[in-house]
C-alpha cells in the first residue's frame, strides 16, 4: 500500500509540460495560451482548476455564481469565488437577471479586489433557469440584455477589470440571438465574447455548430476588427478539435468545458498544439492513478476534511478511467472511496503498465442529452423587449448559488 502523505505528490515531470504557446489578449490580461477552462458546476473547483493550470497555461475560470447571491454574501458563493495566491489571473463568472444586482456584484469583485477578470453568463440551459428567463433565455430580451451587459462593463471599468460575456446560439433554431447580443456586447466595451455553438433546446446534445462561431468572429471584426476576441465553445475533446476550430472559425481562442472531464492534461496537449508542438500526454494507467491522487490532496485542501474531498473524487472516476481496462469491481469501489488511504490501496490494484488506450479514452464525456423543447416563461417569446409582468419570474431564476 502506498503511505498516506498530507503534501500534495510532484507536479506533472518536465517532459509533459507545454511550451510556450501563442498569447491573447482580453483587456489588459496577457495570456501564454488561447485556452479558457469554461466554469463547470462542482467542477472547477480551486482543486480542479490547481490540477489543470500543471499541465498547461490558460485562464481558469472559478464555478459560476449568481449575483444575487455574491451581493448578499452567502458562505457557499464567497468560498467558491475564493482564489489561492497561486491563481493568476484571477477569473470569477457571474450570473445574473437584473442589471442592478449584477452591478453591485460586480462592483463588490472590484472594489474588493477579488478578481481581474468577470465574465457573465448568458449560456445556461438548465430548465429551472430557462423556465424564468434566464440563462440562455435571457439574451431574447434586448433591452435587458443591454442593460446588463452595460452595467456590469461600467462598474467593471472603474477597477480596470476586463469584463467578457459566453453565450449560446439562442433559445433554437427559429429564435436565435447571438449575432445580435454580440452587437449589442461590442457597443457595450465587453473585452471579448464566447458562443457556445449550440442552442438552448440542444442542451450538451448532438453537433455544436462552429459555422455559428464563424459568424460571430465576422460580426464582431466588421466593427472594431480584432479589438475583441472571440472564443469558441462546443466539442474540444483533443487539442486537434482546438486546432480545427480555430482555423475553420477563425475565433481567436477556445474554451474547454467537458473535454477536460478526467483529462486535466489537456491543457498541456492544448498549449503545445497552438504553439506547433507535437508532444501530447497520453498517459499510461499509472499516469492516471497518479492525476487521480493528485486531485485527492488537493480536493482534502479544498474543503480541509479528508472524507469530503474524497467523496467529490468520486464523480471524477469514471472520466479519468474513460477507455483503460480497469475492471468492473474495482472501477465501483473507486466510485465508493472513503479516505486517501482507501484510494492508495484501490490505485494499488491498478496494473500501472497498461499503456494509453488511444480513441477508446478519448472523444465525448460528461453530460450527454437529447435536445428538447426549451423550458420558457408562457409568452416570453412574444416579444423581444421586457415588461413588468416579467420581473417576478426572473427574480426566482437567481435563487441558486450557482446554476451549472
Amino acid at each position: 500500500m502506498t503511505a498516506v502523505t498530507s503534501a500534495p505528490p510532484a507536479s506533472p515531470p518536465a517532459a509533459a509540460r507545454p511550451s510556450a504557446a501563442p498569447a491573447l489578449r482580453i483587456g489588459n490580461i496577457e495570456l501564454s495560451s488561447p485556452v479558457v477552462l469554461a466554469p463547470m458546476a462542482g467542477i472547477t473547483n480551486t482543486a480542479f482548476r490547481r490540477l489543470c493550470r500543471e499541465y498547461g497555461g490558460g485562464l481558469y475560470v472559478t464555478e459560476m455564481v449568481t449575483t444575487r447571491a455574491l451581493v448578499e454574501r452567502n458562505e457557499k458563493t464567497m468560498r467558491i469565488i475564493h482564489h489561492e495566491p497561486y491563481e493568476t489571473p484571477r477569473s470569477v463568472q457571474l450570473y445574473g437577471v437584473d442589471p442592478v444586482t449584477t452591478g453591485k456584484a460586480v462592483r463588490l469583485l472590484v472594489e474588493e479586489d477579488r478578481a481581474d477578470h468577470i465574465d457573465l453568463n448568458f449560456g445556461c440551459p438548465v430548465p429551472k433557469v430557462t423556465r424564468k428567463g434566464g440563462g440562455s433565455a435571457l439574451p431574447w430580451k434586448t433591452d435587458l440584455f443591454t442593460a446588463i451587459v452595460e452595467t456590469a462593463v461600467r462598474e467593471a471599468d472603474r477597477g480596470g477589470v476586463p469584463l467578457t460575456v459566453k453565450m449560446r446560439k439562442g433559445i433554437d433554431d427559429d429564435h436565435l440571438t447571438f449575432v445580435d447580443a454580440a452587437r449589442t456586447a461590442v457597443r457595450a466595451g465587453v473585452s471579448a465574447m464566447t458562443l457556445h455553438g449550440r442552442t438552448c433546446a440542444q442542451l450538451y446534445s448532438g453537433t455544436a455548430d462552429w459555422e455559428s462561431i464563424a459568424r460571430m468572429k465576422e460580426v464582431v471584426h466588421s466593427l472594431v476588427g480584432d479589438e475583441i476576441p472571440v472564443l469558441g465553445n462546443g466539442d474540444i475533446f483533443a487539442a486537434e478539435d482546438a486546432l480545427t476550430m480555430m482555423e475553420r472559425t477563425g475565433c481567436d481562442g477556445v474554451v474547454i468545458g467537458r473535454g477536460c472531464q478526467g483529462r486535466p492534461w489537456l491543457f498541456g496537449d492544448l498549449e503545445n498544439a497552438l504553439a506547433g508542438n507535437p508532444l501530447r500526454n497520453q498517459p499510461d494507467l499509472g499516469g492516471v492513478a497518479d492525476a487521480v491522487r493528485r486531485h485527492a490532496v488537493y480536493l482534502t485542501e479544498h474543503y480541509e476534511d479528508e472524507f469530503m474531498g474524497v467523496r467529490d473524487l468520486r464523480k471524477h472516476i469514471a472520466w479519468y478511467f474513460k477507455g483503460y481496462p480497469v475492471g468492473g469491481d474495482l472501477r465501483s469501489r473507486l466510485a465508493k472511496v472513503s479516505s486517501l488511504e482507501e484510494l492508495d490501496a484501490l490505485l494499488g490494484e491498478l496494473d500501472r503498465g497498461q499503456p494509453y488506450p488511444g480513441e477508446a479514452a478519448e472523444g465525448a464525456r460528461g453530460r450527454t442529452t437529447r435536445p428538447r423543447r426549451p423550458h420558457l416563461p408562457e409568452g416570453w417569446l412574444d416579444s423581444r423587449t421586457m415588461d413588468d409582468s416579467w420581473y417576478a419570474e426572473l427574480a426566482e431564476a437567481e435563487l441558486d448559488v450557482s446554476g451549472g
